[in-house]
């Protein structure tokens, strides 16, 4: 058997299992490669390169014992390999933390953001971090910035301390562990990024075992997925500089979003999955919009 038959045997595998993909892989093709390269510990990026290798029996049954366990418990690829990549960086992952997947990667790595920064932009904030990766990628795309990296779970800071000093960072990000902006006293930023808990209550009651196998701390937002979003825009304007922004994930609960802040103009963001999931906010419109309200 080859390399190739043995990707060909585990994608058809998967295929048939019916598990769930979106935690670094979009379908089983590209998860039976991550997966077998990753097993017989060849670089994740060159199948062509290895295609034609010969496996031998003792490999064979390593790869199918790891396809076996995948279609068997429906834990996420990266909580069997320890491992997810983010904008080509990778990161250490298990199950105290999500696996790291935000669309504001994106923003960050493609410039989007840049027209809102300045040469004064020196303060960032990454809350809910997990793992610790938007603040890691904020630190790469951003050298002369200092990042704070905030959470609620420990757990999740003590997985986000080691990809700190995996990628060398820890002389730019400090993390603090507390319930929301409450984490971080009265510090004030000039941009605060936000992957928060956003899935609402119906929704999570149907996710697959794939995403249940993950923290709920980090998925689950209320009835409408908007509890923590609520307390983060109530708060956000005393920790932003005054020209500063916030970007925010919110999924696909923008009908919940704008039902929920229907005085809010954000700026809405394009990414790879559309341009409704992550919104922008100035600090002027988030003042601007509480004293209409109120």
């Amino acid at each position: 058997m080859t390399l190739l038959d043995a990707v060909r045997a585990a994608s058809a595998r998967l295929e048939k299992a019916g598990v769930c993909f979106g935690h670094g892989t979009t379908n089983a093709w590209d998860e039976a490669v991550w997966l077998v390269l990753w097993r017989l510990g060849l670089p994740l990026d060159d199948l062509d390169g290895v295609a034609q290798r010969e496996l031998t029996p003792a490999e064979q049954r390593a790869v199918d014992a790891l396809i076996d366990e995948r279609i068997a418990t429906r834990k996420p690829a990266a909580y069997l390999t320890g491992e997810a990549w983010l904008q080509g960086v990778p990161f250490t992952v298990d199950e105290r933390v999500i696996v790291p997947r935000s669309l504001i990667a994106e923003v960050i790595a493609d410039g989007t953001i840049d027209p809102w920064l300045s040469a004064h932009t020196r303060r960032v904030l990454d809350l809910c971090t997990g793992n610790g990766s938007l603040a890691v990628l904020a630190a790469m795309a951003w050298p002369d910035v200092t990042v704070d990296a905030a959470d609620l779970s420990a757990d999740a800071l003590a997985v986000a301390r080691i990809n700190v000093e995996r990628h060398h960072l820890a002389d730019r990000i400090t993390l603090f562990q507390g319930d929301g902006l409450a984490a971080v006293g009265d510090r004030r930023y000039d941009l605060i990024l936000c992957n928060p808990p956003y899935v609402n209550a119906q929704s999570m009651a149907a996710l697959p075992p794939e995403y249940r196998a993950e923290p709920a701390l980090a998925l689950a937002g209320g009835a409408d997925g908007m509890d923590f979003v609520r307390t983060l825009l109530r708060d956000a304007p005393a920790h932003l500089n005054d020209d500063g922004v916030l970007v925010l994930e919110i999924g696909h609960e923008r009908a919940h979003f704008e039902h929920a802040f229907p005085h809010l103009e954000p700026v809405w963001l394009p990414t790879s999955a559309g341009d409704d999931q992550v919104l922008l906010l100035e600090r002027g419109s988030l003042v601007d919009a509480s004293a209409s309200h109120t």
